[in-house]
């Protein structure tokens, strides 16, 4: 296996163009199958979260008040993982925000984005759902 980058995004809602933003993203590069680099930061956009967003996520607006600007987060963001391959699990929400939010600081991704969610409905198809929790009790991970 060579090196992926996996990342999620919490935002503010579903859309980045309904006025949606990040609030917080999180990256580990995997290397061999070990985790080899982190980065994790919340991020100022200027965008208010909603209450209910809000207690699914537990980012609160006073939390978002005192992070860094969202463009510093997501130009540290592409510094860190450059072109390694992507993955995330419902892929299409994360992509749709990094590119978002890219496109902001004038960044284009350039790497491939897979999804671990769709590859999950082809590999454990008998599962009751296909959410990382419900998947880790399935295949009792720890």
């Amino acid at each position: 296996m060579g090196t992926v980058a996996v990342i999620d995004f919490e935002t503010t809602g579903l859309s980045p163009d309904m006025g949606d933003r990040a609030t917080e993203v999180a990256v580990v590069v995997v290397d061999g199958g070990k985790i080899v680099e982190r980065y994790q930061s919340l991020m100022n956009a200027g965008a208010r979260i909603p209450s209910f967003i809000e207690a699914l996520t537990g980012i609160s607006n006073a939390m978002i008040r005192k992070a860094p600007p969202a463009a510093e987060v997501m130009g540290a963001l592409a510094e860190f993982v450059g072109d390694v391959p992507l993955v995330a699990h419902n892929a299409s929400f994360d992509s749709k925000f990094l590119d978002a939010e890219w496109r902001r600081i004038g960044w284009r991704r350039q790497q491939e984005f897979a999804c671990s969610m769709l590859l999950a409905r082809r590999i454990y198809p008998a599962a009751p759902d296909h959410k990382l929790g419900t998947l880790v009790r399935h295949l009792g991970l720890p």
